[in-house]
């Protein structure tokens, strides 16, 4: 079965935070954001506004486009 995009960009975010050493907690402080909001979106479980993919990625210092990369297989 082929995974939907924002379980992708989930996956992705959680390697990239994961990648940076922060805590759900932590990230989710820093994009001014809930701890199980983040945790929703890592999981698959939240389809996002672009306006919060933007944060993330900004929070990440990645670029929005960084964050879809993957689309199509696993991350």
């Amino acid at each position: 079965m082929k995974m939907k995009l924002y379980q992708l960009v989930g996956k992705r975010i959680r390697a990239l935070r994961e990648a940076k050493g922060l805590s759900q907690e932590e990230f989710a402080a820093m994009c001014d954001l809930h701890r199980t909001y983040i945790g929703g979106i890592e999981r698959g479980e939240r389809n996002i506004t672009l306006d919060t993919l933007q944060t993330i990625a900004e929070t990440l210092k990645v670029s929005p486009i960084d964050l879809l990369k993957g689309w199509g297989s696993d991350v």
